[in-house]
C-alpha cells in the first residue's frame, strides 16, 4: 500500500475511532457528578497504592489508563480540578541521583504524526512490559538498584538485583555508570497480539517487593536498558556502548525513523512477531535530549508512548435488555456508549446468563471491561466501576418462562413468542425464503400476530396494507407464507419446538405420537428421563393442542 494512501486510511480510523469514543460529558447534577468523581478517583487511588507500595495489579494496564482518561474528561466536563497524582505513594527512602521521567500516552496516529513533525532523528523502540529500575555502577561493580518510586525516590532493590543474571554484576570496564531500564518477566517467542501480557508486570513487580528470590524466579526476570541519561548525546553511540558494556538486548530493539509510516511499521512488527517479553507499545524517542541534571519526574518532550491496540475495552453501560429465548432462557444483553475494540465499533454485549447478571448486578452507568472473543464476538470481562446510583429494573423471573410458555404475545412474553417465530421461519424449521426477525417484528407491530400460526390466515391484501410491506415484497411474503403448507411433517415438528428426540423412531403422524406417553417414549433409542418428561409435556400442553388443531384444519400433512 502507497504511504500516502495508508496514511489517509488511518486519518479515516482515528476519525471513526474518536467520534465512536467521544461519548460527551455525562447528563449528571452537579451532587451526581461530584459523587462519580470521588468513587473513581478512591477506586484509582487503590490501584495506584496496591501496584506501587504492594507490587499488586489489581486491573489490566489499559482498562487503567482508559479509567484515568475518563477521569479526566469528567473533571474536565465538571470543572473539578485535577486528578491525584498517580505516584504520591509510591516514593521509597532511597533517591534517585537521575530522576525517571514519565511517558505521554499519544492518542492515535494523528497525534504520532504531529509528534514527529520537525522533529529530526528519532527512534523507537518496543515499550516494554515491566517494572522500570535505576542501576548504579561504581568503579565498574553494581552499587545500587533502586525501584523507580514516584521517580524521585524508591525502594533499594539491591539485594534482589545482586541475584538476578541479567543484571551485570561487574562490567567490563572501571566506570562509573547510572542507567534506566526495565526488569520484565522472560517469555518464550511471545506475541503480543495473539497472547497478551499475560499479567508478566505484574508478576515481576511482586517478585521484587519480595525480600529474596529463588534461584528459578531470578533467572526469570530479564533487563533492557532504555536510557543512558549521562551517556553518549546520540542514540545509536549509547546502544553500542551499552553492547560494549554487557547490555546487549537493547540494539535490536532500537530503529531509526523518519516519518509516521516508519513508527507505524515498527509498532505493527512488534506486536505480531515473536519477542522476549511482553510490551504494551512503543515508545518515541527524539536523538537529542536536554542534560540529565535537568530530567524531572514528569512527562518530557522528547520522548512519547504510542499504546498497542486495546485488548480490553472500557464501556459505559446504557441500558440493560433481558432477552428471553425460544426455550425460555433469559439472557441479559448490555446496550453500550459505543467504544472501539481492535477495528470494530461495540454497541452492546451479552451477560451470557441471567445467573451471572444477578452475580455482576450491573446497572446503566457502570463502567465494564469487554474484549474480543475468538477476534469477533463481543465479550463482558467483567465490572470495572459502579455507578453510583443503582436504578431498578424490571428483571423477568426464571420461573415464569420455560419450553412451554409465552405461545402468545402477552405482555412480558413478546421476547420468547417472537424468538419462537424465528425458529419456525429458520433453517432448523421451515426455512421459509425471505422470512426473517424483522418481519415477524412488522407483523406484531400491525397486531396481525396472535398466536404462532395466525400468519397463515393472512392474504395479500392485508399484506400489503401493513406498514413496511410494499405490493412487492407482499407478494413475495405471501409465496413463502403459502410453501409452509408443502413442508413435511418432521418440519413442522421441528419448528413448533418439539424437543430433541435423538435416535428415537417418529410416528408420521401427530395423533400417534401424542398418544405416547412418558415411558413409551423413554423406552426408545437415546431418550432418557428428563427428555421422556418434557416430549410427554409438549404433547399434552394445550396451547400445543391448539396449535396441532390449527394445522389439521389447515390441512398439512400428518395433523
Amino acid at each position: 500500500m502507497l504511504p500516502n494512501l495508508r496514511l489517509f486510511f488511518c486519518f479515516l480510523l482515528t476519525v471513526a475511532c474518536l467520534t465512536a469514543n467521544a461519548a460527551g460529558c455525562p447528563d449528571w447534577p452537579p451532587a451526581r457528578a461530584q459523587e462519580e468523581i470521588t468513587t473513581l478517583q478512591l477506586q484509582i487511588d487503590r490501584w495506584d497504592d496496591s501496584y506501587h507500595r504492594e507490587g499488586q495489579s489489581l486491573i489490566a494496564d489499559e482498562l487503567y489508563d482508559q479509567s484515568r482518561a475518563r477521569l479526566t474528561e469528567w473533571r474536565e466536563c465538571f470543572d473539578s480540578g485535577l486528578s491525584a497524582e498517580p505516584l504520591r505513594t509510591a516514593g521509597g527512602t532511597v533517591a534517585h541521583p537521575i530522576a525517571h521521567t514519565g511517558l505521554e500516552k499519544l492518542r492515535d496516529g494523528r497525534a504520532v504524526e504531529a509528534w514527529l513533525k520537525d522533529r529530526g532523528e528519532a527512534w523507537v523502540q518496543p515499550k516494554v512490559d515491566g517494572v522500570a529500575v535505576t542501576l548504579v555502577y561504581r568503579n565498574g561493580w553494581l552499587h545500587q538498584a533502586i525501584s523507580r518510586g514516584d521517580g524521585v525516590n524508591g525502594q533499594d532493590w539491591t539485594a534482589s538485583a545482586r541475584q538476578i543474571a541479567a543484571i551485570p554484576q561487574k562490567l567490563p570496564q572501571p566506570l562509573d555508570l547510572l542507567l534506566q531500564g526495565e526488569l520484565y518477566w522472560r517469555l518464550s517467542e511471545h506475541v503480543q497480539a495473539q497472547a497478551g501480557s499475560l499479567n508478566a508486570r505484574a508478576t515481576v513487580a511482586g517478585l521484587m517487593a519480595r525480600k529474596a528470590l529463588s534461584t528459578e524466579q531470578a533467572a526469570g526476570i530479564g533487563l533492557f536498558v532504555w536510557d543512558w541519561p549521562q551517556g553518549p548525546k546520540n542514540l545509536p553511540a549509547r546502544v553500542a556502548a551499552l553492547d560494549e558494556l554487557g547490555f546487549p538486548s537493547t540494539a535490536p530493539y532500537s530503529q531509526p525513523i523518519k516519518a509516521f509510516a516508519d513508527a507505524e511499521r515498527w509498532r505493527d512488527h512488534w506486536y505480531r512477531s515473536p519477542l522476549p517479553f511482553a510490551s504494551d507499545g512503543v515508545v518515541l524517542r527524539q536523538d537529542q535530549r536536554p542534560p540529565a541534571e535537568r530530567w524531572q519526574a514528569k512527562t518530557p518532550y522528547w520522548s512519547v508512548a504510542w499504546k498497542y491496540p486495546f485488548a480490553q475495552a472500557l464501556a459505559e453501560v446504557r441500558k440493560v435488555h433481558f432477552k428471553i429465548g425460544r426455550t425460555g432462557r433469559i439472557t441479559p444483553v448490555l446496550d453500550l456508549v459505543p467504544v472501539m475494540l481492535d477495528d470494530r465499533q461495540i454497541k452492546r454485549v451479552s451477560v451470557s446468563s441471567l445467573q451471572r447478571w444477578e452475580a455482576l448486578d450491573i446497572r446503566p452507568g457502570d463502567q465494564v471491561a469487554i474484549s474480543l472473543a475468538g477476534l469477533t464476538i463481543p465479550r463482558l470481562d467483567g465490572v470495572v466501576l459502579r455507578s453510583t446510583e443503582r436504578p431498578e429494573l424490571n428483571v423477568p423471573l426464571a420461573a415464569d418462562f420455560h419450553p412451554l410458555s409465552c405461545w402468545q404475545p402477552t405482555p412480558g412474553c413478546e421476547s420468547q413468542f417472537l424468538a419462537r417465530l424465528s425458529w419456525l421461519s429458520g433453517k432448523q424449521g421451515l426455512a421459509l425464503p425471505h422470512v426473517g426477525p424483522g418481519t415477524w417484528e412488522k407483523l406484531l407491530k400491525a397486531e396481525r400476530l396472535d398466536s404462532l400460526l395466525d400468519w397463515m390466515a393472512l392474504n395479500g391484501q392485508e399484506l400489503a396494507n401493513i406498514d413496511g410491506f410494499g405490493e412487492r415484497s407482499s407478494a413475495r411474503l405471501l409465496n413463502s407464507f403459502n410453501s409452509a403448507r408443502q413442508r413435511p411433517f418432521a418440519r413442522w415438528l421441528k419448528a413448533l419446538g418439539l424437543p430433541p428426540t435423538g435416535q428415537a423412531r417418529l410416528a408420521d403422524s401427530w395423533q400417534a405420537l401424542a398418544q405416547r406417553n412418558t415411558e413409551q417414549w423413554q423406552a426408545e433409542a437415546g431418550i432418557g428421563p428428563g427428555r421422556a418428561a418434557q416430549l410427554s409435556a409438549f404433547f399434552r400442553d394445550p396451547q400445543v393442542l391448539a396449535l396441532s388443531e390449527t394445522l389439521r384444519v389447515a390441512g398439512i400433512d400428518g395433523f
